[in-house]
């Protein structure tokens, strides 16, 4: 004996699926009696949910809850289209400002020669506008390690190439067998002036030992 058809559960109402993935409730979706209104162009109070429909439609936005929990729910009148944009914007430029940086590391010798020089500044302005910092670094091997003065020099003249996109942590340092500095990018910290540089470069130049290291 076979069953009979099992009634069917309900209509199909297609805005019930929009209300559920509906961040915020608007319009009609807000059921409680009363709400309290807050906004631009209006007296902000507590207002029947009828008369504060009206007023939006007056103004030909709409009602939106804000704050749900509270008692009554504060609402805005608002073009929510034009408020989800804004929203969605700012979470964009929200994230973008949060991208993990990463540290990059560019490499010299004291016999960095000028073309391989400039292929590196190319590569670090690079790196500083992503928003990653720059880690550089003058590796000495065997008796190169007399003449950390080119290091140094190296190092802030390519500090100084930099100071439009990046800014300079510290002065040169050693660890080991390495001069070392570290470059974060302009937004995050304040530039050194480019005068400063200029004039540590150029009393560094006078210094400069005539002698050329070994490579």
């Amino acid at each position: 004996m076979a069953f009979p058809p099992r009634p069917p559960r309900g209509a199909f109402n297609p805005r019930f699926k929009k209300e559920q993935q509906q961040e915020h409730r608007t319009n009609y979706m807000i059921k409680v009696p009363e709400v309290r209104l807050v906004g631009e162009n209006l007296e902000p109070g507590i207002y029947p949910t009828p008369e504060a429909m009206k007023i939006a439609q007056g103004q030909g936005l709409d009602l939106v809850e804000i704050s749900p929990g509270a008692n009554p729910p504060v609402c805005k009148i608002i073009d929510y289209n034009k408020f989800l944009y804004d929203e969605k914007k700012k979470k964009k430029e929200m994230k973008a400002k949060a991208k993990t940086s990463e540290v990059k590391e560019i490499r010299f010798t004291p016999n960095t020669d000028d073309h391989d020089f400039e292929f590196k500044v190319k590569h670090a302005e690079k790196f500083l506008l992503d928003g990653d910092k720059v880690k550089a670094h003058v590796q000495f091997k065997g008796r190169a390690i007399m003449f950390k003065e080119r290091g140094e020099l190296l190092l802030l003249k390519f500090a100084d190439r930099l100071k439009d996109v990046g800014a300079l942590e510290g002065l040169p340092k050693m660890e080991g067998k390495r001069m070392l500095v570290m470059f974060a990018p302009k937004a995050q910290q304040k530039q050194k002036k480019g005068s400063e540089l200029g004039k540590l470069v150029e009393k560094k130049t006078e210094e400069k030992p005539e002698e050329k290291p070994e490579a």
